[in-house]
């Protein structure tokens, strides 16, 4: 019970670690772009499987796609994408400059950043509950004893406290690196 806990404690602080990629950040990061699709050969598919993304300098990307004539779908899409970002087409490659963000802006980030990393922890204090509810139905059938109960609450609270201690080092990181100028 305290293992399946566990592993979903941490699939929450991994999907919270892939929301924090996508929140901004004052330089260039290549997962800004995970969340944008391509439609091309008839399809839609993630930038990343049809292009290299790479950082050549501080506040700019370079998309450089593995068949020069998705270029001009590469920039489309990441226009339709509403990401702030204005794609520059520059033959077989894609440039997108970042802006730098303005104390507004980095305000913004910072909530949001606070917001998710709650989600994240309001997520593991729902794995909690879960546990301790079957843990408690396992002691009302009598598979289980009051001492074993009690030990379980206690495991699963550490899991709990760990977790979160995680997503708020992780949230404490990620508010730093957005302040950075």
């Amino acid at each position: 019970m305290t293992k399946e806990a566990k592993t979903k404690m941490a699939a929450a602080i991994e999907h919270f670690k892939a929301e924090l990629k996508n929140i901004r950040t004052g330089r260039a990061n290549p997962g800004l772009l995970d969340s944008v699709m391509v439609e091309v050969y008839g399809t839609n598919m993630k930038l990343r499987d049809i292009a290299n993304i790479t950082v050549p300098e501080a506040r700019q990307l370079l998309i450089s796609p593995f068949d020069g004539n998705n270029a001009s779908a590469i920039g489309k899409s990441i226009e339709k994408a509403n990401l702030g970002f204005q794609p520059i087409v520059d033959g077989n490659a894609v440039r997108i400059n970042i802006p730098a963000m303005d104390e507004s802006v980095r305000k913004d980030m910072v909530k949001l950043c606070k917001k998710r990393g709650e989600e994240a922890k309001v997520s593991i204090r729902n794995i909690r509950r879960d546990a301790n509810d079957q843990a408690r139905k396992q002691k009302a059938s009598g598979d289980i004893a009051e001492d074993q109960l009690n030990r379980i609450e206690k495991e699963i609270q550490e899991l709990t406290n760990k977790f979160c201690e995680e997503a708020d080092k992780l949230c404490a990181a990620k508010e730093k690196e957005v302040c950075e100028i």
